[in-house]
């Protein structure tokens, strides 16, 4: 039988390392670049995410997670991620829950549900269905 070697070596591990939480969170350039007046802030919706582990792992997303309303398929970006790195950096996370916040685009005004989805051809993308909209556009989501 032939030798198979371990998914997680060491080389592996020092790869995906990531820097502390707090240096892992990342602005996207045209966030930055955007002029910061009342009306650049409107629109924009707030997932405040909690993420479960049972085991210590690592997380991160993607810049091409998108909210996707349920009746158009209107997708709206990702342009911010706080407390979450974004790919290819990894945070190593220890058992219990981790919190994190995504800033998305606005959903167009008639969006009653829509869903949250890491849009990657991998497993164990981020995907929560069916979050019900709301006056504020600042929602609450549990990550299995």
């Amino acid at each position: 039988m032939p030798y198979i070697k371990p998914f997680l070596d060491a080389e592996f591990v020092e790869e995906v390392a990531a820097p502390d939480a707090i240096d892992a969170c990342e602005i996207k350039q045209e966030l930055i670049d955007e002029p910061q007046n009342p009306v650049s802030e409107e629109g924009k919706v707030i997932v405040n995410c909690t993420y479960h582990s049972f085991y210590g792992s690592s997380i991160r997303i993607w810049d091409t997670t998108v909210l996707i309303d349920q009746s158009t398929g209107h997708r709206s970006r990702l342009l911010q991620a706080i407390n979450i790195p974004l790919a290819p950096v990894w945070m190593s996370i220890t058992p219990g829950i981790t919190r994190f916040t995504l800033v998305f685009s606005a959903l167009p005004r008639d969006c009653e549900c829509f869903d949250l989805y890491e849009d990657i051809q991998a497993w164990g993308k981020f995907v929560v269905r069916g979050i019900r909209r709301n006056e504020s556009d600042v929602y609450k989501v549990r990550i299995e």
